[in-house]
């Protein structure tokens, strides 16, 4: 079985391989989406990469990548945003598969201390059903509305060692870790993580970890600066903006962490997230819901539309996402980048594809002004392209119809 699972996921990473110099079918009909095709026409100004894959199935059902990128450029450096959060949340998964106590779970309590004046105590969690936070609850509010407090207590729970070894061991080599999100400080402290304490429901300590700290500094290659010039508080700064010790993750990876959680039979056992079915399906479950759809956290629907983290065909609408489509995804927006790495299901009609894809919309080179062309420009450019995708998918013939079940939750 072990040796026949190994074969199979070598022949996906191979035809995967062969098909990496097919051109992206961007020929046809692009009059019909005329932001996309803006965007293309200027690929050094809006920054423009992606990765289209089509997914085909075997006799047994089992996937078949093909892969078109685009102006894919793994060195090239985006501020990833959001995105990191896909990967922290799911190595908190496999941190807590790996401690083997039983009586730590997702639903467990976790009360995060402070011990230094850059860092804040979590004891609390109004959002949750019993008032109290839990690692099961932070990734709710990550892959439901990418909830930045969420994300940082799971990164203080692991620390950056945890985590940057962890992807590298899974071949994920174009990614660097290091930050909160939305938390000013330091990257030496950074480099500090809070004690972290888990708790049954009478208050008894199961689990404990101290204050730590990573003696590494991870830098980001090149040393990245953004823009001609930055806001710091009220002070504008001339020059690029340093993301030397900001996070990286790169499309390619981004893309390969999605396939991961999808797919992982199509990867070799040590590039997998190792987590059990039901931890999996759970991640599954909030990647694809809706922010209507849930309870715990409840959310006003007018800021959290269907739409607010599905930029792929509806992110210009805020209307309902009709139920025939499923996005399993997850965005980043920060500093001008705008990103989206997802796979797209529509139930009625079988199609089935992965799509990431970042575009940069900051025409005055300014960061931190709050002017960039979201609107005009970067979210009509995953509309569209998510569109002209869609409807090539609805075209393409495929032998083997794919099955989709699998894909339905009860939200």
């Amino acid at each position: 079985m072990i040796k026949n699972l190994s074969f199979f996921a070598l022949s996906i990473l191979w035809i995967s391989a062969c098909q990496t110099n097919d051109p992206v079918p961007f020929q046809d009909g692009l009059e019909k989406y005329p932001t996309l095709q803006k965007v293309l026409a200027d690929t050094a100004k809006y920054q423009v990469q992606i990765l289209y894959t089509q997914i085909d199935r075997n006799e047994h059902g089992n996937p078949l990548f093909k892969e078109y990128p685009f102006n894919l450029n793994d060195d090239h450096y985006f501020y990833p945003a959001s995105t990191v959060k896909l990967p922290i949340a799911l190595l908190a998964l496999e941190w807590l598969e790996e401690q083997k106590i039983e009586s730590l779970t997702l639903e467990t309590t976790m009360l995060t201390d402070s011990v230094r004046p850059s860092q804040l105590p979590a004891i609390t969690d109004s959002t949750s059903q019993n008032g109290l936070p839990s690692i099961g609850h932070y990734i709710k509010k990550i892959l439901l509305v990418s909830d930045n407090d969420a994300s940082n207590r799971l990164y203080e729970l692991m620390g950056m060692d945890y985590i940057n070894q962890k992807l590298k061991e899974k071949g994920l080599n174009h990614t660097v870790i290091t930050q909160r999100l939305s938390f000013p400080i330091s990257p030496e402290e950074n480099r500090h993580f809070n004690p972290v304490r888990f708790v049954d429901n009478s208050g008894k300590t199961i689990f404990e970890l101290s204050a730590r700290q990573s003696d590494s500094a991870y830098v980001v290659p090149g040393n990245p600066k953004i823009g001609k010039a930055y806001y710091r508080n009220d002070s504008l700064v001339q020059g690029g903006m340093d993301f030397s010790y900001k996070n990286k993750f790169s499309l390619s990876d981004f893309d390969g962490v999605v396939k991961r959680i999808i797919f992982p039979e199509a990867f070799l056992g040590i590039e997998r997230f190792n987590l059990n079915e039901e931890h999996r399906n759970f991640v599954l479950k909030y990647m694809s819901m809706l922010p209507r759809e849930s309870t715990y956290p409840k959310y006003d629907t007018v800021e959290y539309y269907d739409s607010f983290s599905k930029f792929f065909k509806f992110g210009t609408d805020k209307k309902p996402i009709p139920s025939r489509f499923r996005i399993f995804n997850k965005t980043g927006w920060s500093y001008g980048y705008l990103i989206d790495g997802s796979y797209f299901v529509d139930f009625d009609s079988g199609v089935e594809f992965f799509v990431s894809a970042v575009v940069y919309v900051n025409e005055d080179q300014i960061l931190n002004d709050d002017k960039y062309e979201t609107e005009e420009i970067g979210l009509p450019f995953f509309a569209e392209l998510g569109e002209y995708l869609y409807q090539l998918e609805v075209k393409r013939k495929k032998a083997i119809p794919s099955d989709l079940s699998k894909l339905r939750f009860d939200y």
